[in-house]
């Protein structure tokens, strides 16, 4: 699992090619889910299965704040 990925290539931390590259090198027994905001359209069109969650009822919208174990 490579936790917020997309929000590093967003932020220019990775190159684009990088990512690709993993998607396209790794072997076909291996499973990556990436996760974060914001994927390129070439980022889309490498993956095999993507999945766009949606914020319904959060408890920070109450001022909770982030939680260890939930959301880090």
């Amino acid at each position: 699992i490579l936790d917020e990925i997309l929000i590093a290539l967003r932020e220019h931390l990775l190159a684009e090619e990088e990512i690709l590259d993993l998607l396209k090198n790794k072997p076909a027994s291996v499973e990556l889910i990436l996760t974060g905001r914001g994927a390129s359209n070439k980022v889309l069109e490498a993956a095999n299965l993507v999945t766009e969650m949606k914020e319904v009822k959060h408890p920070w919208r109450r001022g909770v704040r982030a939680r260890k174990g939930i959301e880090y």
